[in-house]
C-alpha cells in the first residue's frame, strides 16, 4: 500500500490543488476504451512486417511471389514499391523499409497486406530474402576505434536529434570546436562541455574518485504496442490516420513529408493511447500511410510484442566514465567525464543532453565532459522517460556516494553543501547562466528528515524469510530541465450550460483532468461542469508533443487564458441581460448572480440559448487562449531506498522507498502522487530487472517478455511520495512538470543502498543477482 503525503489539503483555490479522479479511468479500467488497433472499417487490410534476421547485411534479392500466392494476401511492398515520395536512408521514418542494406536484426525489409491477420502472417513467412552478411559492431566503445567495422555504408553522418526533440528538454550550451580526434566514422556526434580548468580543480582536490558505469538499453514496455490505422481518401489525395502517438501535429508532419503531401491533405485523428513513455514520437506512421495510399485501402499496422522489442526505439545503452574531486570539507572542485551513448542504427541518442544533466546537479567550478554518440548494429534508439537522465544520475550519484565515503562525510550533508540553488551558475542556459527557482535543497532536506534515512544505522528486524539478509539505505538525487513549446486552446459554452476545453495535446497520464481543473478555476465554476475535447489536426489549436514533463506547464497557461476569455464573454452577455455592470457579477455554479442580490440571476443555459440559437442576440461564447512559454522551470527530486540483500545469492528486495519531489504546485495531488509512484516503479525496472541483450553478432537475446524481465507487483515496495512545492514563476498556479523526475535517481538510490548493505559497488544496471554476487565475492 502506498502512503501518500498530500499537499494543498486546504487550498486557497476551489478546484486546483485538490485531488480529483481521472476522467478516463472508468473506461480504461473496465476495458471500454478503444485504441488505434481496435478500430475497424470496411475493406481494412492487416499489415505484417518482414524483419531482417541479420544485424548487418546487403540485400541481394527479395522474392515475394510465394507470399502473393497465399489466399487473402493483397500486396507485398518493398522499399522500391512502397510509394514513399523521397527516401532518406539516414532517417528511420524517411526509409521505413531497408533499401539495399539491413543495419540491425529486426530491420523491416517488406510489408505484407492481407484481408486477415492470419493471411498476413502466412504471407510474411513466405517472403524470401537473400542476404550477403556483413561484419556487425555492437559494442559502442569498440565502435569508436578506427579498426572497428562500419555499422553502415554511409556511417559518418553528423548530428541527430533524439526522438521527440524539443518535447523533452529545452537546453542550450556552446559546442566547443577542437582538433579532430582520431575516431571511427561510427561516431555520429560529439559534444564537449567545459567550464573552468579541470586540471587545476583536481590539483586542489584532497579526495578523488574515478569510476566507469554501464547501463543497458531498456524498452519502454508500454501496454499498447506501436499501432496505427490509416485510410486513404479519394484518388489518394487525402489520408486519415488514427495513430498511437504522443504528438498529433508531428505525426501529420512526418506523414506529409514522407509522402510529399500537403499537410492539409493529412488528417490525424485523436485516439486514446495505451502508454508511450517517450517511445511514440513517430516510428511506423509513414510506413503505414504509404502502404495505405499505394494499396488504395485502409491499413492497420499493429506490432506484435516481439516486433516491438526488435523494431521499436528503446532507451540507449550507455558507458559513462566519471572522475570527481573534492576538498576535505566537501567542496566539489573537479568533474571530468566521458559519456558514450549507443545510438544504434540511427543518429539521435541525446548524448549531449546526458552530459549536460551529468553536470547540472551540483555546483562545480571545473568541469570537462566529452560526449559521443556511436552508430552500431542494434535497433535505433529513442526517448524513454527523462531521456539520458537515469543513466547520468546512476553514474553521478554512485560516484558521489563513494566520494562521501572517502571524505568520511554524511551523503546528505555533501549533497546539501553542493546542490545547485536559485541564482547559481547554470551550464544549461547560455542566455542567463543562472538557475531559476528550484527545490533541490528542500527535497534533500525532506528526504533527510524521513525516518528511513534517520534510522539507517539502526539494527533492522526482518521477517523470517529474510533471515541472514543484510539491510542498507541509500540516497540519490536527480533533476530535469523541462521542455518548452508554444500552445493554443479554446473554451466554448455548450447548449446545456456546461463548458468544453478544446486542446490538441495527447492525454497520456491524466492531463485532460488537470486541464479541466485549470479551466474550472479560470472560469470560476465547478470542475464537474468542464469537459475536455480533442479535435483532429484539421481543426485543433496548436499543441506540441506530450512528453518531457511539459504538457501542463506549456498547455496549462493557454487553457487558463481561454477559460478566462470565455468567462469575460459570459459575464459580458450576462451584464446586458441583467442590466448591471460585469464587475458586479459573479459565477455561482451554473448561474451568474448579481453581488448583493442573489435572487437576480441568469443561468449558463440561458447564456447559451441567447448566443447559440436561431435569432440569437449575442455571439457564441468561444474563448481563445495562447501561450509561448520560452523559459523552462527545472524539477528536482531526492530519493531514499531501503533494501535487503541476500549475500549468499545476490538477490535484492526493495523494502521501502521515499521520493521527495519539487512539483511547483500540485494541481491534482492524486495524479502527481500517481506519477511519482509510476516513475519509481519504472526506475526499479532499470535498477534490478530490465535490459535488452545482444550477442556479439548483433542477435537479440531478449525479444519477448519471456526473456525481458519486468518488475512484478510483488517486487514493488511501499512508496512514499513527499510533495515539495517551490512555485514556478511561469507554470499555471506555480505548477511544474512532474513526469520525468521520479524515474531518474532510482537506479542510483538502489545501488547506494546495496553498497550500504553489503559493501559491494555494482557499476552496471540492471543489478542482477549474478552481477551482485560476483561483486560480493570480489570484495571478499
Amino acid at each position: 500500500m502506498t502512503q501518500q503525503v498530500t499537499a494543498n489539503e486546504k487550498s486557497e483555490y476551489e478546484n486546483v490543488g485538490k485531488a480529483a479522479l481521472r476522467g478516463d479511468a472508468p473506461d480504461k479500467l473496465t476495458g471500454r476504451t478503444r485504441f488505434a488497433g481496435d478500430l475497424t472499417m470496411a475493406n481494412l487490410l492487416h499489415a505484417r512486417l518482414v524483419l531482417s534476421p541479420y544485424a548487418h547485411a546487403k540485400i541481394v534479392n527479395i522474392d515475394i511471389s510465394e507470399a502473393l500466392n497465399v489466399p487473402g494476401v493483397v500486396a507485398v511492398y518493398t522499399s522500391q514499391t512502397l510509394g514513399m515520395a523521397k527516401q532518406d536512408r539516414s532517417s528511420r521514418t524517411g526509409s521505413p523499409l531497408a533499401i539495399d542494406e539491413v543495419i540491425w536484426s529486426g530491420h523491416p525489409v517488406a510489408i505484407v497486406l492481407a484481408e486477415s491477420e492470419a493471411a498476413a502472417e502466412d504471407g510474411q513467412a513466405l517472403v524470401d530474402v537473400d542476404y550477403d552478411v556483413l561484419p556487425a559492431i555492437v559494442d559502442p566503445v569498440a565502435a569508436m576505434e578506427l579498426s572497428s567495422p562500419l555499422s553502415r555504408q554511409d556511417a559518418g553522418a553528423e548530428g541527430g536529434e533524439i526522438a521527440g526533440g524539443g518535447a523533452h528538454a529545452s537546453v542550450s550550451a556552446e559546442k566547443i570546436e577542437e582538433e579532430e580526434e582520431n575516431l571511427s566514422k561510427n561516431v555520429s556526434d560529439k559534444f564537449h562541455l567545459k567550464r573552468g580548468n579541470v586540471e587545476s580543480g583536481f590539483a586542489e582536490a584532497e579526495v578523488v574518485v574515478e569510476r566507469t558505469y554501464h547501463t543497458h538499453s531498456v524498452h519502454q514496455s508500454y501496454l499498447e504496442p506501436q499501432s496505427i490505422t490509416v485510410s486513404p481518401g479519394p484518388a489518394g489525395q487525402q489520408l486519415v490516420a488514427w495513430p498511437s502517438t504522443q504528438g498529433m501535429m508531428s505525426t501529420r508532419s512526418i506523414i506529409s513529408e514522407g509522402l510529399d503531401m500537403s499537410p492539409r491533405n493529412v488528417r490525424v485523428e485523436s485516439v486514446p493511447i495505451g502508454g508511450a513513455f517517450g517511445g511514440k514520437f513517430g516510428l511506423i506512421e509513414p510506413l503505414a500511410a504509404a502502404a495505405a495510399r499505394t494499396a488504395g485501402r485502409p491499413v492497420r499496422l499493429v506490432f506484435t510484442r516481439s516486433d516491438d522489442m526488435l523494431a521499436g526505439n528503446p532507451a540507449p545503452e550507455t558507458v559513462i566514465s566519471l572522475k570527481l574531486g573534492a576538498k576535505r570539507d566537501g567542496t566539489l572542485v573537479g568533474m571530468q567525464g566521458r559519456v558514450v551513448f549507443n545510438t544504434g542504427a540511427y543518429t539521435g541518442a541525446g548524448a549531449s543532453l546526458g552530459g549536460l544533466l551529468l553536470s547540472s546537479t551540483y555546483n562545480c567550478a571545473n568541469v570537462d565532459i566529452r560526449c559521443y554518440e556511436l552508430l552500431t548494429n542494434v535497433v535505433g534508439v529513442g526517448a524513454y522517460r527523462a531521456p539520458g537522465a537515469p543513466q547520468a544520475a546512476f553514474a553521478l550519484e554512485s560516484t558521489v556516494e563513494d566520494l562521501c565515503q572517502g571524505l568520511e562525510m554524511d551523503p546528505a550533508e555533501f549533497r546539501l553543501k553542493n546542490a545547485v540553488k536559485e541564482g547559481d551558475f547554470s551550464l544549461l542556459d547560455q542566455r542567463t547562466h543562472k538557475w531559476p527557482a528550484l527545490g533541490l535543497v528542500e527535497c534533500i532536506e525532506k528526504a533527510q528528515a524521513h525516518p528511513i534515512w534517520q534510522n539507517r544505522h539502526q539494527l533492522q528486524d526482518l521477517p523470517a524469510e529474510l533471515e541472514g539478509w543484510k539491510v542498507g539505505v541509500g540516497m540519490a538525487v536527480g533533476g530535469w530541465p523541462g521542455g518548452i513549446e508554444p500552445a493554443a486552446a479554446a473554451c466554448r459554452l455548450e447548449p446545456d450550460g456546461s463548458l468544453t476545453v478544446v486542446v490538441g495535446t495527447v492525454d497520456l497520464t491524466g492531463s485532460d483532468t488537470t486541464m479541466s481543473l485549470i479551466a474550472a478555476e479560470g472560469l470560476g465554476v465547478s470542475h464537474s461542469q468542464v469537459g475536455v475535447a480533442h479535435d483532429s489536426t484539421d481543426t485543433m489549436p496548436y499543441a506540441g508533443g506530450t512528453g518531457g514533463s511539459k504538457t501542463v506547464y506549456t498547455m496549462g497557461p493557454a487553457v487558463l487564458a481561454a477559460a478566462r476569455d470565455a468567462r469575460e464573454q459570459i459575464l459580458s452577455i450576462a451584464s446586458e441581460m441583467l442590466e448591471v455592470a460585469a464587475g458586479d457579477l459573479e459565477l455561482q455554479g451554473d448561474k451568474i448572480a448579481v453581488r448583493g442580490a442573489p435572487s437576480k440571476t441568469v443561468t449558463l443555459r440561458d447564456i447559451a440559448r441567447v448566443s447559440m440559437s436561431f435569432g440569437g442576440q449575442y455571439a457564441p461564447v468561444y474563448g481563445h487562449g495562447r501561450a509561448a512559454i520560452n523559459v523552462s522551470s527545472p524539477m528536482f527530486t531526492a530519493h531514499v531506498a531501503k533494501v535487503a540483500v541476500d549475500p549468499e545469492t545476490g538477490e535484492v528486495k526493495v523494502l521501502e522507498y521515499v521520493a521527495a519531489q519539487d512539483v511547483g504546485f500540485a494541481i491534482n495531488p492524486a495524479e502527481v502522487e500517481g506519477q511519482i509512484h509510476g516513475g519509481v516503479t519504472q526506475g526499479l525496472g532499470w535498477a534490478l530487472f530490465e535490459q535488452l541483450v545482444y550477442d556479439e553478432s548483433g542477435q537479440p537475446l531478449t525479444s519477448n517478455f519471456m526473456d525481458y524481465a519486468l518488475p512484478h507487483s510483488f517486487d514493488i515496495p511501499e512508496i512514499t511520495p513527499l510533495l515539495v512545492q517551490i512555485p514556478s514563476r511561469i507554470g499555471p498556479f506555480g505548477a511544474k512538470g512532474v513526469g520525468e523526475p521520479p524515474v531518474i535517481p532510482v537506479g542510483a538510490a538502489v545501488a547506494n543502498a546495496i553498497k550500504a548493505a553489503v559493501g559491494a559497488r555494482v557499476a552496471e544496471l540492471p543489478i542482477t543477482p549474478e552481477r551482485l554476487f560476483e561483486a560480493i565475492q570480489k570484495q571478499a
